[in-house]
């Protein structure tokens, strides 16, 4: 069911505002089952949904919220990659989770709350599909495949949070960056990645002159080559031998509780 659900996509769902991914080097049209939550879902409920999904751009540098500012969606990256930001007084920040197309942005809407005290913004531009507050309410309390799957995301994006704390008190800026790359790696597909000293900067929480020296020795180990605000990854298995066990936990988390589309039947509930 799900193969041709997914044919049936690809050669006939135009939804409106699609553009080509010109600037990514696509020329599909975009589709939202590129989000591994949505392809995960048993044809119904995707198909229930479908018809409110809006296709938006999410160019580099946007701010989806603010720190206490009331939700309107939730968001479903596909090509893009988001960052949930926990902003100081002092103006310095740190980021918490990345958020990808394995996931979602706005948990909070369902979890019950309307607000929370992240920034969320654009870190890699691409497109997401989001959805209307009230809509993902409904379909959310309908029960069954939609709500398991977002609380198995909510779970894997709680050991995201605490897991990047640890990581962040106890391990080295090298092993941090090795992380921040792997994870940015993973959710592009691309060995080429639009990542400044300013951005790695503030994702960290750390100054720019410790990001220096830590991409330093992961160029001249031969993992990176870094340039103009361009990363290259050279060796991947060099950065997975040097990154902390942050990565693998994190990565073994989501792989365990988000399942793939074709283990979709999984999630069904059972009559």
């Amino acid at each position: 069911m799900e193969t041709s659900l997914s044919s049936k996509l690809t050669s006939q769902y135009r939804p409106s505002g699609t553009w080509p991914v010109k600037s990514l080097g696509m020329i599909a049209p975009h589709n939202p089952m590129q989000n591994s939550l949505l392809a995960a879902l048993p044809a119904e409920g995707f198909n229930r949904l479908l018809t409110y999904l809006e296709l938006v751009p999410m160019p580099f540098g946007k701010v989806i919220y603010e720190s206490g500012s009331k939700l309107q969606h939730l968001y479903f990256p596909t090509t893009c990659i988001l960052s949930k930001l926990y902003a100081l007084a002092d103006g310095g920040s740190s980021e918490i989770a990345v958020i990808g197309k394995e996931g979602a942005l706005g948990v909070s809407l369902f979890m019950g709350g309307e607000t929370t005290p992240s920034r969320a913004m654009v870190r890699s531009s691409g497109f997401a599909y989001r959805l209307k507050a009230q809509v993902l309410k409904n379909e959310f309390n309908r029960g069954g495949a939609f709500m398991q799957l977002l609380l198995r995301y909510t779970q894997a994006l709680m050991v995201q949070v605490s897991q990047t704390a640890v990581c962040n008190r106890h391990h080295s800026l090298e092993q941090q960056l090795c992380r921040c790359l792997l994870q940015t790696h993973d959710r592009l597909q691309a060995d080429s990645l639009a990542m400044t000293q300013e951005l790695i900067s503030n994702i960290l929480g750390v100054r720019r002159e410790g990001v220096t020296e830590a991409a330093g020795k992961l160029q001249r180990a031969g993992y990176i080559s870094y340039c103009r605000g361009h990363i290259e990854v050279i060796n991947r298995l060099g950065l997975e031998n040097a990154v902390c066990e942050c990565y693998s936990v994190v990565k073994t988390e989501y792989d365990r509780l988000i399942p793939h589309a074709n283990q979709a039947k999984y999630l069904q509930m059972s009559n």
